[in-house]
């Protein structure tokens, strides 16, 4: 199904050839288009054009070529977003090689079973990373560098070593007359198939599963993203998500670099302030973000206003109501930057009270549905046809069906398939002959609706997975894995409420008996094993309080919980 009557005003095809066979020969053909334009930014920090990072890339080809690296090797990155962090996964990129993303707040332990689990030969590591990691345990690491300033900090490779040394005396043998236009040379895939992205999904206690993302995924929503949504070459970009997700990888990163934008990055987590201070010094077109931070804006300084009593009674005159809701709307997008057409919204459902004010208003606003075994976009619709308490159509190329006797009233499981669905789960064929059947069908694992025009209404996870407000994938069993091995808890179930994770806690008698504890004492120790057992965990996967229940938890007659009673 088209997903969308809105179509770019640009002619796309006087930007970039889509009809070359070689996803990775867009990046080739955007540097070279916009050699003397900005590129990358990072926020209050250095500025690099595109032919800057052409001779970057050239630098860090010219190092893998040294220690024999091949099409399909894989280096893995993980740091906070930086101009660097982008740079050093497209020299990767476009030599061949698979770029290995990993959440820069993984604990040590996450980051060497992911480094040691995708055979990686390379490490891009952060300055707070590389202070927590042991070395020893990643002997296959032949080189580490510094994803900050790119620089070779450890090296296990005697050629790596020495290469590094004479990298400037080289690269002037080499390109005598300076590095130009004509000695840009990227890698061109041979198969659409072929494996381009290794991308982790966010785990705790079981190991993260690692998505295989093939080029045609990337080519797929590329290419939609260029014809469907509203940037234009030199458009300037801020990069808020980060980048080892899919969603920020894809939408804040590849579209906006292959388009030929100056994409500016926060490198320090933002809060609310520095992410307003450089919408209004940037002045983005097209804003994607995740439901925090409109949640943040909407909750704190609009909802405010609209309940006022005044307000209230102002809005109930037609007269005053069209010009009180056209000031609120043209406020809202100033917060923006003043000049913002529309702003995307993805990996968590917007609260039905945020959505009504923003409809009231009339902002221009889209809530989008992925998954990151899809690349990760499944559904979106551009905000003037977009229905709200959806998420969105399925975008061209994919199809989606609801496994349901009545998919408009009665919720089933969603499956997709498109070019945009994953290869599989990287050495895991069990876990990918659940996910995907012989088909080629992605099983999501979310129950759904569809309604005869193809909009997507999400009512539930049948995986019981919970989608973190920045986009982050939260598996509540293996929390559950941790917090059973506390002492004084027999056992417990993880659930959302009000965008915080709440842990429901049965105490084990038999503990609490013999140490002949109260209530308030329990409580109270559990309360200290909470906060000791956070700091093992992912800010996004700690546990804001915990709630003692006074029973145990009903179960089915597996013995299995019955979650759906408790949410």
């Amino acid at each position: 199904m088209s997903s969308n009557v809105f179509k770019n005003v640009l002619d796309v095809s006087s930007i970039i050839n889509l009809n070359n066979p070689s996803t990775i020969a867009f990046f080739q053909e955007s540097i070279t288009k916009n050699w003397n334009l900005k590129a990358l930014s990072d926020y209050q920090g250095e500025t690099y054009l595109y032919k800057d990072i052409a001779e970057k890339i050239e630098r860090a080809h010219i190092l893998y070529r040294s220690i024999g690296l091949k099409p399909g090797d894989k280096a893995a990155l993980c740091g906070k977003n930086c101009a660097n962090w982008a740079i050093a996964f497209l020299s990767i990129l476009s030599y061949g090689a698979v770029p290995v993303p990993i959440l820069a707040d993984f604990k040590s332990d996450y980051i060497h079973n992911i480094v040691n689990h995708s055979e990686a030969r390379l490490l891009y590591v952060g300055e707070s990373q590389w202070k927590s990691i042991d070395t020893d345990k990643m002997p296959a690491i032949e080189g580490y560098f510094n994803i900050s300033g790119l620089e070779l900090i450890q090296s296990q490779n005697r050629k790596l070593t020495d290469t590094y040394g004479k990298l400037d005396e080289i690269f002037s043998q080499r390109f005598p007359n300076g590095f130009g236009k004509n000695d840009v040379a990227f890698f061109k895939e041979k198969d659409r198939n072929d494996l381009a992205i290794l991308n982790y999904t966010s785990g705790t206690t079981s190991f993260p599963k690692g998505v295989m993302i093939p080029y045609r995924a990337l080519r797929m929503l590329l290419i939609y993203s260029l014809n469907k949504m509203p940037l234009k070459p030199g458009s300037d970009t801020v990069c808020m998500l980060p980048l080892a997700h899919m969603f920020g990888l894809m939408f804040e990163f590849i579209y906006d670099f292959t388009l030929g934008c100056h994409i500016h990055f926060l490198t320090k987590i933002p809060s609310p302030k520095i992410i307003f201070q450089t919408f209004r010094e940037f002045k983005p077109t097209l804003i994607i973000t995740v439901p925090l931070v409109i949640e943040k804006v909407v909750n704190n300084g609009l909802m405010p206003i609209m309940d006022k009593p005044s307000m209230k009674i102002a809005l109930r005159i037609p007269i005053l109501r069209q010009i009180i809701l056209r000031g609120i709307r043209n406020k809202l997008i100033d917060i923006f930057g003043g000049k913002m057409v529309e702003l995307i919204i993805g990996g968590a459902a917007l609260s039905k009270e945020v959505e009504n004010c923003l409809r009231t208003i009339n902002f221009p606003y889209s809530v989008g549905y992925g998954a990151t075994e899809c690349a990760p976009l499944i559904s979106y619709t551009h905000w003037n046809t977009f229905k709200p308490g959806t998420c969105g159509q399925p975008i061209d190329g994919v199809t989606v069906e609801i496994h349901s006797s009545d998919p408009e009233n009665t919720p089933g499981e969603i499956t997709i398939k498109g070019d945009n669905v994953m290869l599989g789960y990287y050495k895991n064929p069990e876990a990918t002959a659940q996910a995907i059947d012989d088909d080629g069908w992605f099983y999501t694992g979310d129950m759904g609706l569809m309604d005869k025009h193809g909009f997507i209404t999400i009512k539930g996870r049948s995986k019981n997975m919970i989608l973190g407000s920045s986009g982050q994938n939260i598996y509540p069993e293996e929390i559950e894995t941790i917090i059973n091995k506390l002492p004084l808890v027999a056992e417990s179930l993880v659930v959302e409420r009000d965008g915080k994770l709440i842990g429901l806690i049965v105490a084990d008698p038999e503990a609490a008996r013999t140490g002949s504890l109260s209530r308030q004492q329990i409580e109270q120790r559990l309360d200290a094993s909470r906060k000791e057992m956070n700091e093992s965990l992912p800010a996004y996967e700690r546990v804001h309080s915990f709630q003692l229940m006074e029973e145990s938890f009903e179960k089915t007659p597996k013995g299995s919980i019955k979650r759906f009673l408790y949410q």
